[in-house]
Formats: C-alpha cells, sequence, structure tokens
C-alpha cells in the first residue's frame, strides 16, 4: 500500500458563498463523514494546512487582485465577486488555507512522509485568473503548487490532468506559454466557462504543451477511459513530467446537478489507476490531488473514497 496523505481543516467549512450556493461547505462534511464510516480515514495519513504566503499566491495572481479579495472581504463581508462567485468575512483567510493545504502536501510528500496525496480543500481553485475570482474560485490552488513544486522543491515538469466537467480556464491561461507546465483537460462543452477548444493548444514555447478534450453531454467511464489511453497517454510518454497534478473535480458523475456526463465511482478510479501507471513509470508515483467540483454530495463522498482508494494501493 501507498502512503496517501490527506489534507483537510475544519476552518475549510468557513467558507460561505450563500445560502443557496451549491459549492457549500456540506461538501466537505459528506466526505470526511463518509471516510470515517467506512473506516479509510484511518488509513490516511494527516497533513495540516498552512496559510499560503502571499508570495506564493503571487506566483500566479496579481498581489492587487490578492490584496482586493483581502479587502472585499475585511471591509464588506459578504459580496458577490461575480454572478455565481460569493465570499465572506473569512473567505480570504481561507482560501489562504486551501493552497497552504496543498503546499503542505507538497512538502510531505517531497520530504518523504508520504507517497501521495488528496486534499479536500474549498473554496475550489481552477476557474481563478490572475486577476479575477470566477466560478466560485478565488485563487487557483493547483496552479500555485504546481509553480511552489518547481520554485520550492526543484521539479522541473508538470502534469495537470484536469478531469472536472468544466474546464480550467484559469489553470489553462497560467500556463499557456510555458513549456514546463503540461496541462491537460477533458470537459463538456458547451458548457461553463466557454473555453477548452482542441484548437487552443498553447502559445510561443508553450505552444502544444495544452491538450484539450472537449466532450458532448452523455460521455461515460468507457468514453474517458479511451481517451485516457489513446489522447492522454502518448502525451505523457513524451512529455516524461517530474510530478502529476489532479484537478479532481467529481461534477462529471451521472447524478451530478450541475452537468450532464455519465461517470460512475468505478469510473473515476479506473481514471486514477491510469494516472497512477503514469506517475509509476514516470516520477516515482508522486501525485497530489485537489477537489474542484462535484456536487450531489452522496456521489461526491462516493467518488472520493474510490479514488483515494485507488491511490492507496498504488496501481494494478
Amino acid at each position: 500500500m501507498k502512503r496517501t496523505g490527506l489534507v483537510y481543516h475544519e476552518d475549510y467549512l468557513l467558507h460561505h458563498a450563500g445560502s443557496w450556493h451549491p459549492e457549500s461547505p456540506e461538501r466537505l462534511k459528506s466526505i470526511m463523514n463518509y471516510l470515517a464510516e467506512t473506516k479509510l480515514l484511518a488509513k490516511l495519513n494527516r497533513i495540516d494546512p498552512y496559510p499560503a504566503e502571499i508570495d506564493w499566491i503571487a506566483t500566479i495572481h496579481s498581489r492587487d487582485y490578492i490584496d482586493s479579495i483581502r479587502r472585499i472581504c475585511e471591509d464588506y463581508g459578504h459580496s458577490n465577486l461575480d454572478a455565481d462567485t460569493e465570499v465572506c468575512p473569512d473567505s480570504y483567510r481561507v482560501a489562504l488555507l486551501a493552497a497552504g493545504g496543498a503546499l503542505a502536501a507538497a512538502d510531505a510528500m517531497m520530504n518523504g512522509e508520504i507517497d501521495n496525496a488528496f486534499c479536500a480543500v474549498r473554496p475550489p481553485g481552477h476557474h481563478a485568473e490572475k486577476s479575477r475570482a470566477m466560478g466560485f474560485c478565488l485563487f487557483n490552488n493547483i496552479a500555485i503548487l504546481a509553480r511552489y513544486l518547481q520554485q520550492k522543491h526543484q521539479l522541473e515538469k508538470i502534469l495537470i490532468v484536469d478531469w472536472d466537467v468544466h474546464h480550467g480556464n484559469g489553470t489553462q491561461n497560467a500556463f499557456y506559454d510555458d513549456p514546463t507546465v503540461f496541462y491537460f483537460s477533458i470537459h463538456q462543452w458547451p458548457h461553463y466557462p466557454g473555453t477548452g477548444l482542441q484548437t487552443e493548444r498553447g502559445i510561443g514555447a508553450g505552444e502544444g504543451y495544452t491538450l484539450n478534450v472537449p466532450l458532448a453531454g452523455g460521455h461515460g467511464n468507457e468514453d474517458y477511459v479511451k481517451i485516457f489511453q489513446n489522447d492522454l497517454a502518448p502525451a505523457v510518454k513524451a512529455y516524461k513530467p517530474d510530478c502529476i497534478l489532479i484537478s479532481a473535480g467529481f461534477d462529471g458523475h451521472w447524478d451530478d446537478p450541475l452537468a450532464g456526463m455519465q461517470l460512475t465511482e468505478a469510473g473515476y478510479g479506473q481514471l486514477t489507476e491510469i494516472i497512477l501507471e503514469f506517475a509509476n513509470e514516470f516520477c516515482s508515483g508522486r501525485i497530489i490531488s485537489l477537489l474542484e467540483g462535484g456536487y450531489n454530495l452522496e456521489m461526491l463522498a462516493k467518488s472520493v473514497a474510490t479514488h483515494i482508494e485507488v491511490l492507496r494501493k498504488g496501481g494494478k
């Protein structure tokens, strides 16, 4: 069995985006309760997050934007940043803690304390742009983590696999001209946020290091597995990453209310197995997975548990 880390903190529940909002504290409560009920929680290495330093947030976001989020939370409390992204007085601090949770996982993995990790953090991150909050996201946790692994732990090439049902526009844009981060996204299209066409492949030195697979609604386990094997696998073998990060949204589940894909819990397990094969071959098994979407509480919890179980088993 692999030593799989789990990042979680009760303060992640303090971020409230409104009583109507699908990205609620109940998401993490359902995950943690299910992990405890199934006895999986006791088998994981708990990792305590810390608030990320502003300098690390600023590797992806402008300092003016970072400060604007702080001031809005401190001065105005509950505020709408866009049509579906709301903050409360605690949101800035919690967002720093979410990004810091990913960095704590990196430290634990690189120090040899764990082999891989799942970060049960919120708010999510992959829609957050350099100077704009959107899609429930404030700071782009996975993009910040990629830069941290490169600059703090001297890993050169990072692969980001984004299987959230929504395209990670913020992550793509953060590295669109950068060959040191390969970004792969499989997502429903047309769907929010409207980006992620196959023709979006990067620019300049980064051309060819973005790979998008937009799919109409209705695709399920078999379709995703074939795409991972036929499209992603050749790219990974050519790239040979030093670490693999997963934007692990579980809103592609057939019973999720915000999308129209047909994945099951077992399907997420299959995708995890494929990524483990890549990690074992190219980067000593190094994987850090970050929670993004997933809004059916029961199916989210079961899918996360399946994902973590496969991470623990370490591949076939």
